[in-house]
C-alpha cells in the first residue's frame, strides 16, 4: 500500500483565485483530504477567468484545484455557517484569503474556530498581512509586483517596469503558506496545539528580492533593470543566433574559460586581462558583450547549443510554452499528466514538481465541478442524513450534486 506524506490530514479550503488554491493543491498532492468550499453563486472567481475554457471550465481554475473535493456552501446563511464550523472542528488545517474581518462576521475567524478545535492550524493569506496598517486593503498579484519592488527590477534597461509573465507573487505566497503549514504540523506533533499563520503577498515578494534586496542594503544603491542580463555576473544573458536565441549562464571564471576555449574557439578572449575574472568582465561588459553577440549571430542555435553542451557551459535554447510542455525531458519527469474529468473527458494538466521516493504525491485527480462533492462530504465527513442534507439544500445553504458525463 502506497503511503503519502499527508495521509490522514484534513484541510478546509476557504480560499480562491491563486495563492490559497496553490497551497491547498500542494497539500492535496501530498495526500491531504482537501474540502474546497465555494460560493454556490459562481464559485471561485477564476472559474470565469478566460478564455480558454474546456467544456465551460476555465484553464485558470483547472490549473490549481486538482485532487480536491468540491462543496458549494453559502456562508451568508446560518446553515452554511454551521456546515463550515462543523468541518473546521474536524479539520487539521484551514486556509482562507478573505478580506480582513470578513470571516469574523460568520463566526469563522481564528479565535472562534480555535476555541472549538485547539489543534486547528489556521492559515490566513492576504495581500499585506493581518497585522499590517494596510490590512484592510485588497490586493492582487499585479499590484503587489509593483509595490514589492519586483517590477522595478524587471524589464529592459531604460524601458518601463514590467511584471513577470505569471502571477509569481501569488505562487511564491502559496509556496510560503505550504511551507508554514507543514512546519506547523510538525510543531503540533510536539505541542498538541494548532496555531495562526499570517502569510502576506507583500512579505513573500520582499523576501523573494533575495540578493537584489541584499545588494541595496549593503550598498545603499537602488538596483535598476537589466533585461535579460545579470547585474553582477557576465556573460549571463540572452544571445541571438542566426535562427533563434540562446540563454548563456557563465557562473564562474572556469565556465567562461571553457566557453571561450572550447565552445567559441576564441582562447584570446579567455586570455584577455579585461575578461579573465568575473569582476573584470562586469567592468568591461560594454566591450565583451558586443564581441559575443557577433560570434553567436554567425551560427545556428542547434550548432551553438551542441558546442556549449559539449564544453560543459550552462546554456539553454529559449523555448516557448508549447515547446516546453512537449519536451522529452519534461515528459520524462511526468510534468504533464492526463486526468479523467467528469465533463471534459481526458484533460491534460501540469503536474506536481514534488518527487519523494518513499512517500510520493498522489496520482492527480481532476479539479471538481462546482459543488460536485457537496452531498458526499456532508454525509461522509459530518454524518448528515438525507433529510438534513435536503433541508440545507432547501434553505439555500448548500448546492451541488454528483456530475453526469454528457
Amino acid at each position: 500500500m502506497t503511503v503519502h506524506p499527508l495521509d490522514g490530514i484534513r484541510v478546509l479550503d476557504l480560499s480562491r483565485v491563486l495563492a490559497g488554491p496553490w497551497c491547498t493543491m500542494t497539500l492535496a498532492d501530498l495526500g491531504a483530504e482537501v474540502w474546497k468550499v465555494e460560493n454556490p453563486d459562481g464559485g471561485d472567481d477564476t472559474r470565469k477567468w478566460g478564455p480558454p475554457f474546456a467544456a465551460g471550465e476555465s484553464a485558470y481554475y483547472l490549473a490549481v484545484n486538482r485532487n480536491k473535493r468540491g462543496i458549494a456552501v453559502d456562508l451568508r446563511t446560518p446553515g452554511g455557517q454551521t456546515v463550515v464550523r462543523a468541518l473546521a472542528e474536524r479539520a487539521d488545517v484551514l486556509v482562507e484569503n478573505y478580506r480582513a474581518g470578513a470571516l469574523a462576521r460568520y463566526g469563522l475567524d481564528w479565535e472562534t474556530l480555535s476555541a472549538a478545535n485547539p489543534r486547528l492550524i489556521y492559515c490566513s493569506i492576504s495581500a499585506y498581512g493581518r497585522s499590517s496598517p494596510m490590512a484592510a486593503r485588497p490586493g492582487y498579484d499585479f499590484v503587489v509586483q509593483a509595490e514589492g519592488g519586483l517590477m522595478s527590477i524587471t524589464g529592459a534597461a531604460g524601458a518601463e517596469p514590467m511584471k513577470v509573465g505569471v502571477a509569481i507573487c501569488d505562487v511564491l505566497t502559496g509556496k510560503d503558506a505550504t511551507q508554514a503549514i507543514l512546519a506547523a504540523l510538525i510543531a503540533r506533533g510536539r505541542t498538541g496545539r494548532g496555531q495562526l499563520i499570517d502569510i502576506a503577498l507583500l512579505d513573500s515578494t520582499v523576501a523573494a528580492l533575495v540578493n537584489v534586496g541584499s545588494a541595496y542594503l549593503v550598498s545603499g544603491k537602488a538596483p535598476g533593470r537589466w533585461g535579460n542580463a545579470h547585474p553582477t555576473t557576465v556573460p549571463y544573458q540572452i544571445f541571438a543566433t542566426a535562427d533563434g536565441m540562446l540563454a548563456l549562464a557563465c557562473g564562474n571564471d572556469l565556465q567562461f574559460a571553457a566557453l571561450c576555449r572550447r565552445a567559441l574557439r576564441r582562447p584570446d578572449l579567455a586570455d584577455d586581462p579585461r575578461f579573465a575574472r568575473n569582476v573584470d568582465r562586469v567592468g568591461h561588459r560594454e566591450v565583451l558583450i558586443p564581441l559575443l553577440e557577433a560570434i553567436f549571430a554567425a551560427g545556428t542555435t542547434a550548432d551553438w547549443f551542441a558546442r556549449l553542451d559539449a564544453a560543459g557551459v550552462p546554456a539553454g535554447i529559449v523555448r516557448d510554452v508549447p515547446a516546453v510542455l512537449t519536451a522529452p525531458e519534461v515528459l520524462a519527469r511526468g510534468m504533464v499528466a492526463t486526468v479523467d474529468h467528469p465533463t471534459i473527458g481526458p484533460l491534460e494538466l501540469v503536474a506536481s514538481a514534488l518527487n519523494l521516493s518513499d512517500t510520493p504525491v498522489i496520482p492527480p485527480r481532476a479539479p471538481p465541478l462546482l459543488g460536485q462533492d457537496t452531498d458526499r462530504v456532508l454525509a461522509e465527513v459530518l454524518g448528515y442524513d438525507d433529510d438534513r442534507i435536503a433541508a440545507l439544500h432547501a434553505e439555500g445553504a448548500v448546492s451541488g450534486s454528483p456530475p453526469v458525463r454528457l
